[in-house]
């Protein structure tokens, strides 16, 4: 099995990194092609010793960088004093590297400004003290590559490292924004639904509870044309309702936006199976349509109309059985009023809270309206206003 090492543990490669510039200085210093400039000295044992002083402190190289290089700066000094040799100061420019890689970002803006700084120093030094100033540029030029090559790399790492991080965490980021516009799309997709759900069903079962119980309470002998129609409206409230539910069903299992609707959507031209719906409940419904009828309304502008008529006399119905209701609608300009005002039996029975206001609010704020509802004479007002400059048809 091949051992990839990267996979290792960050200690256990220091300790392979240590072990491999000890075992090549080692080398080096045997074979005695170590002086960086004259001839091989006799101190080769304190030779080894400063190496494996060097190589030690490479085991500190990740967790404390800027230590084991002030402290592997002693034995290269000493290495410096006896006569520079190539071992130590490749062990020592693993130092370089690592400081700059792993240290603290101050430390390794520092140690580029430190590399330079003891180059330059370092052929002073060697033109002052070397006899052949051939032999001192000579030897500086040798040892540049040890002390510039390794910051400039461990530097350009560094600085890739940073990108990546910065981009992992703006891709973690875009991830969780994402995420988030999801699930609003999704809660945004259900409220939607749920409103939807409400008006096609609410408005419907709400007339055919209301208007089963008037014909449950019609006593035995009554006018049978008042119980038939009472019936028939039950009736066509319950084809309606199934109707609008199966065009729902069929829009939500659709795999396309191509197919073909089952039915089209609701608009102010079916006012009128409202308004009788209302009226055989017992509400007395009077409608003030203003519209001239080669008018063409915009399509979400006409079903939100119709939705907000349906809701608020569904509501009369519900909540002020038995009394009066006037519609009006009014083209003004660009804006399309519509106004639902109805009596009620007992003063504040009515509040401006629940799913019916809430989704009326809604349907007309998704358009660019505005919607009002509240007490007002004779009882109860719904008001909305709705934009149609900018709407298709």
């Amino acid at each position: 099995m091949r051992l990839e090492y990267r996979r290792l543990p960050p200690f256990t490669q220091d300790v392979g990194i240590a072990l491999l510039y000890f075992a090549g200085g080692s080398l080096l210093y045997f074979s005695g092609i170590y002086p960086i400039f004259g001839q091989p000295a006799h101190l080769i044992w304190t030779r080894f010793l400063l190496l494996a002083l060097v190589c030690s402190l490479q085991l500190l190289r990740r967790r404390k960088p800027a230590l084991a290089l002030v402290l592997a700066a002693v034995p290269f000094g000493a290495d410096i004093w006896l006569g520079m040799s190539a071992p130590i100061l490749i062990a020592f420019s693993d130092h370089l590297y690592a400081a700059t890689l792993y240290g603290s970002r101050r430390l390794s803006r520092t140690m580029i400004g430190l590399a330079a700084t003891a180059t330059t120093g370092a052929v002073v030094i060697a033109l002052i003290l070397a006899e052949d100033w051939r032999t001192a540029v000579l030897a500086a030029v040798a040892a540049v590559p040890f002390i510039i090559t390794p910051v400039w790399w461990a530097s350009n790492i560094r600085t890739h490292r940073e990108i990546a991080l910065r981009e992992r965490a703006n891709a973690r980021q875009l991830a969780r924004i994402a995420e988030l516009d999801r699930n609003a799309a999704v809660a945004g997709e259900r409220a939607r639904m749920a409103r939807d759900l409400h008006d096609v069903i609410a408005g419907h079962l709400s007339a055919i509870a209301i208007q089963s119980e008037a014909a449950l309470s019609i006593a035995d002998g009554a006018d049978p044309d008042t119980m038939r129609k009472v019936l028939k409206s039950v009736r066509g409230n319950s084809v309606d309702a199934l109707e609008e539910m199966r065009a729902m069903i069929g829009l939500l299992r659709s795999a396309g936006v191509g197919e073909d609707e089952t039915t089209a959507p609701a608009r102010l031209g079916e006012l009128s199976k409202l308004v009788e719906s209302a009226r055989a409940s017992g509400v007395a419904v009077t409608v003030a349509n203003e519209i001239e009828p080669e008018v063409a309304l915009p399509a979400a502008v006409d079903l939100t109309a119709y939705r907000i008529t349906q809701e608020a006399l569904t509501n009369a119905v519900k909540h002020a059985p038995g009394t009066s209701a006037a519609v009006r609608l009014r083209l003004d300009g660009k804006i399309l009023t519509v106004e639902v005002t109805n009596e009620l039996t007992t003063p504040g029975r009515c509040s401006d809270t629940g799913h019916g206001l809430l989704n009326m609010r809604e349907r007309a704020q998704a358009i660019g309206g505005s919607f009002t509802a509240g007490p007002a004479e004779p009882g109860w007002r719904v008001f909305a206003a709705l934009p149609i400059g900018g709407q298709s048809s």
